[in-house]
């Protein structure tokens, strides 16, 4: 598969996937005609999970590791499943930071809602702070 074909299926730019090659996040291509880039369909599941640890915020040098381990096989399956582990861990610590926040504004929100239901000299003569919030 040639590399506008993997760039249209995968979402990633021509340019993006050449860089990922050369940090070696994605392996080398075999090379038709001796300069052409011809991937392998399994290289689109590879970048899925890559875009997957990038959403998950995994620092680039993260996944560069986690990478080169994938490239020296199943001796360093341990060490890979650490890793995931840890990000695992991070994403659950900003899913419960997101959720403070998402309460936070829902609060908010039902706080405006029910000032909204009140005549409008209700709210100027009982509005606990001055500022509105």
């Amino acid at each position: 598969m040639r590399i506008g074909e993997v760039s249209m299926r995968s979402g990633l730019s021509v340019d993006t996937l050449r860089y990922y090659e050369k940090l070696g996040l994605i392996d080398p291509p075999w090379r038709a005609d001796g300069y052409r880039r011809d991937y392998d369909e399994t290289v689109l599941n590879w970048i899925q999970f890559l875009k997957a640890l990038k959403a998950t915020g995994m620092p680039l040098a993260d996944i560069e590791t986690y990478a080169r381990l994938r490239r020296e096989g199943v001796k360093t399956s341990a060490e890979r499943r650490r890793m995931l582990e840890c990000q695992r861990e991070r994403v659950r610590e900003k899913i419960a930071e997101l959720t403070a926040c998402l309460n936070t504004l829902d609060y908010k929100i039902d706080n405006y809602r029910e000032i909204e239901k009140r005549p409008l000299a209700d709210i100027d003569g009982h509005r606990k702070n001055s500022n509105g919030t």
